[in-house]
């Protein structure tokens, strides 16, 4: 867990127990966070960025009740902050696309947690040795999919079609091993 998810998810709790002052902190240090990922998206729109921060932070108040606190908050913050920006190119008919691996930027620390690349070599090598090449070579070394499906002996859009099954299959048993 980051440094910030930790000071963030503090907060956060305590702010539904009631602390109003950890509530304002939390949502002050939220914002922050939250400045950082629209400006990344809003290059060609900032003044629109003070907008969608008020907005998510407004949907983080109301449905601070929906938020399992369990789970990671800034994950969830993530969601409600790339829903709020969805909608706001919807409702300015902006065709744009979100990269799965947005909430990287998002929930990224200095320093990884040791466990997590134990994690990663178990969960790789449960799947087949094609998709485990692909999901390496376009997620953890940057390939393009026409290189990886290269390296791999296949088209660009076989290599879409089985980094996206090996994707879901990694969600999947990682869904399964939480719950």
């Amino acid at each position: 867990m980051t440094d910030t998810e930790t000071r963030l998810k503090a907060l956060m709790l305590r702010g539904l127990d009631g602390d109003t002052a950890a509530y304002r902190e939390g949502l002050a240090l939220l914002g922050v966070r939250l400045r950082a990922y629209f400006m990344r998206r809003m290059s060609g729109a900032p003044g629109d960025v003070e907008d969608l921060v008020q907005e998510t932070l407004l949907a983080v108040h109301l449905k601070r009740s929906t938020w399992d606190s369990a789970q990671p908050f800034t994950a969830w913050a993530h969601a409600v902050a790339r829903y709020k920006l969805i909608d706001h190119w919807r409702r300015r008919k902006i065709r744009q696309t979100l990269p799965l691996e947005d909430h990287v930027d998002f929930l990224a620390d200095d320093a990884p947690d040791p466990g997590v690349a134990l994690e990663l070599d178990r969960a790789l090598a449960s799947l087949p040795q094609r998709q485990r090449m692909l999901v390496s070579d376009v997620k953890l070394t940057g390939l393009s999919l026409a290189e990886a499906g290269a390296r791999a002996g296949i088209s660009e859009g076989a290599a879409k079609v089985a980094l996206h099954r090996a994707l879901k299959a990694l969600a999947e048993r990682m869904r399964r091993a939480d719950g």
